[in-house]
Order: C-alpha cells, then sequence, then structure tokens
C-alpha cells in the first residue's frame, strides 16, 4: 500500500501521485469527495490505467460491445471507462487493486489462447474477492484431452484443476460434488488420455443401476438392454471425447467395457482405468466389492452426488460411509467440488446454492424440534 497525503484543494479530477503497477497498468492517488480531495478518508479513491496490445487482444479481453468489463463494473462496483486499447479504472483503492487483478488475470487467458466468457469473467472476480491465491489463467493451462472434434478439455475452475491433479498422482480418487461440476466427464478425459499414453490398457465404466420407480424387470430386452438407460451418460461423454466410430471400435475390442456395478462381482481389474459413477446409490456393501476389484497398474475414480441418493428404505449411501471408513489411507484421495465449481449453464449454480440454503434451514428446523421435544 501507498500513503497518499494530498494536500487539500479544488479540482475536477485529482492527480497526486503515480506510479507504474505490473506491465500494463498507471496509478493515480488520492481522495475525492464533491469535487475536493480530502485527505483524511479511510478508503481512498484512486484511478488506474490498463493497457493492451493490440485491438485484436483488446477485443477478446473486453469481450461483445465490451461486456466482460461491464460486468467487473458491475461486480467489483467501479467506474471502467474503455478507449481504443486502453481500460482506465476508478473507484474504491481495494476494488480498483481487484479489477486490475481480474484484467491481468483475463488478459493472460486470452494470450494463452483462451476464450473468455461472462463465466470466465465472474470467476476470475470470485477468485480476487476471496483472495484466492489461484488464477483462472492457471486453471485453464492444464489440457487433459482433445475430443475428436477438436476441442480441448481442461478443468474449469480451481476444485476442478485439484482434481485432475489428485487423478494424476492417486491410484483411487474420490469426488464427491453436485450436478454439473463435470465430475464424471473429467474422469472420462482423464482414462481416455492414460489409455492413449499407454499407461493403461483398457476402460472400465460402471455404475449402480438404481431404479428410477420402475422395476428392470418389467422393462423390454435382455439385461443388457435394460440396464443401457442407465448407462447413457457414460456413452455420451465418450461419444463426444472418442468420436462414434472410434467408440464403437474399442467397445467391439473390448478396450472399453461399460457394465452395471453387479458384474464386477468376483473379478479382478489389472491395468485398467476403473470409473464408478452416481457412487451415491451403492450400499456399503458394494462400495467395498468395488474398491476390492482394483488390480495391479490400476486406477479407480468413484464420483457421486450425496444430496441426490436414490437408495430405497433409507438405506445408507457407500459413498457416505467411506468417506469415514478410508479418511486418511495413502494413496487415496478424496475431492470436494461445490456450487462454485459448476460449469453448465449459470442457473444450475443458483439452483445448487438454493437447494443447499434450502437443506440448511430444513436441517436447522429438524434439529431444533428435536431439542424441543426433549
Amino acid at each position: 500500500m501507498f500513503a497518499v497525503k494530498p494536500k487539500p484543494q479544488a479540482c475536477d479530477f485529482y492527480v497526486s501521485h503515480e506510479r507504474e503497477f505490473s506491465h500494463n497498468c498507471h496509478w493515480k492517488w488520492g481522495s475525492i469527495a464533491r469535487g475536493r480531495v480530502q485527505s483524511h478518508l479511510s478508503n481512498p479513491v484512486v484511478e488506474a490505467r490498463f493497457c493492451t496490445n493490440d485491438n485484436s487482444e483488446a477485443a477478446a479481453l473486453f469481450g461483445n460491445r465490451d461486456e466482460n468489463l461491464r460486468l467487473v463494473e458491475e461486480l467489483l462496483e467501479c467506474k471502467i471507462v474503455a478507449r481504443a486499447n486502453d481500460v482506465t479504472v476508478i473507484g474504491p483503492e481495494g476494488s480498483v487493486s481487484k479489477v486490475l487483478r481480474v484484467l491481468s488475470d483475463l488478459q493472460s487467458a486470452v494470450r494463452a489462447g483462451n476464450r473468455i466468457s461472462g463465466r470466465e469473467t465472474r470467476y476470475s472476480v470470485m477468485l480476487a474477492q476471496k483472495e484466492r491465491p489461484e488464477t483462472l489463467c492457471s486453471v485453464l493451462s492444464d489440457v487433459v484431452q482433445v475430443t475428436a472434434r477438436g476441442k480441448q478439455i481442461r478443468p474449469r475452475t480451481v476444485g476442478q484443476k485439484l482434481y485432475v491433479d489428485a487423478m494424476r498422482k492417486n491410484d483411487i480418487v474420490f469426488c464427491i460434488g453436485p450436478a454439473g461440476t463435470g465430475k464424471t466427464y473429467l474422469a472420462m478425459a482423464m482414462a481416455v488420455s492414460a489409455l492413449k499414453s499407454k499407461s493403461v490398457s483398457r476402460i472400465i465404466l460402471t455404475r449402480p443401476a438404481v431404479e428410477a420407480g420402475e422395476k428392470l424387470g418389467f422393462l423390454p430386452g435382455d439385461l443388457q438392454e435394460k440396464v443401457d438407460p442407465y448407462l447413457r451418460p457414460l456413452y455420451d461423454a465418450l461419444f463426444d471425447i472418442l468420436g462414434v466410430e472410434v467408440f464403437e471400435r474399442y467397445k467391439e475390442k473390448g478396450v472399453i467395457e461399460i457394465a452395471p456395478l453387479a458384474y464386477m462381482r468376483g473379478r479382478t481389474l489389472d491395468d485398467a482405468f476403473i470409473i464408478l459413477d452416481e457412487a451415491q446409490n451403492t450400499t456399503p456393501e458394494q462400495m467395498k466389492m468395488f474398491l476390492t476389484r482394483l488390480g495391479f497398474s490400476s486406477k479407480a475414480v468413484v464420483t457421486g452426488d450425496i444430496t441426490q441418493i436414490d437408495l430405497p428404505n433409507r438405506k445408507f449411501s457407500g459413498l457416505e460411509d467411506v468417506r469415514i471408513v478410508l479418511a486418511g489411507v495413502e494413496g487415496i484421495q478424496f475431492v470436494h467440488l461445490n456450487d462454485q465449481d459448476v460449469v453448465r449453464h449459470e442457473l444450475v449454480q443458483r439452483i445448487v446454492q438454493a437447494y443447499e440454503r434450502f437443506d440448511a434451514e430444513r436441517a436447522r428446523k429438524e434439529s431444533l424440534d428435536v431439542d424441543l421435544s426433549t
């Protein structure tokens, strides 16, 4: 921080002190109140200038009709004025400092070849507001896999980056989080990456076939046809990553196997990348059975959302149980994602937050009812 002791004087604006900030920013320090510089304000108003290299970089950074700048302006409560390739930021010292951090972060992401939308802008602002040491650019720099259509798959939040790093470092990883946080998709991308690098020779995908109001016996077809609807999300992810033709070829050769959890009993799975999806719908016995299938040179990733348990008769979830049983075991890591890691439509994040508030309030009321009854 810089001490500012301007002399009170009438002025249209203020110029009390100027210094260079990193490569692209200049600061003007002072305090404003009704057109006069005041030295006694605890949070001085400052002006800073941020520069870009050229028009194309400015266009990618500022967004269509400066929409990214308007979003930063709204979230951090500063005045932002863009002229050509330069940006002037005016506001309280703390807010201006955060704006400069966000602009610098977004600029680095643009220079690394990333497209900046409102979602990325909001996330960079959130990191600045919470004074997190991580940056959006550092998160987006990790390319896990490239899809058949040339799309780069990469973590898009700090939580997702932690998840990807955990899968690289550990043989068993549990990822617990709400819908839309990329738990399954990132695990699929890591599995395909391991297969292509010959770290494993096959991919095995499984999930429990919990009936959602229908009994499997009443559905048409053989057992595989009965359970296929429950496995469809796994097929969709692999179609997107590998393409339909490559996926079908791998499936025919047995390189990729998709099966219900019941098919895992009695097997030893060597040299494989194994993913158990929707693990909140396993019983403790099923979870133990699955984890003990792990063979030599294999990895296992278990994903689930403990707020969406579909087990009948209020059975205890194996995913809840395993967090207690395996806590602190070497070689196993638990990663918890939250609403800040949702990468679907922004409404999904709001829905998750609303349900979390509702569940917390309901739990509080139930606790009060129990206390009153005793």
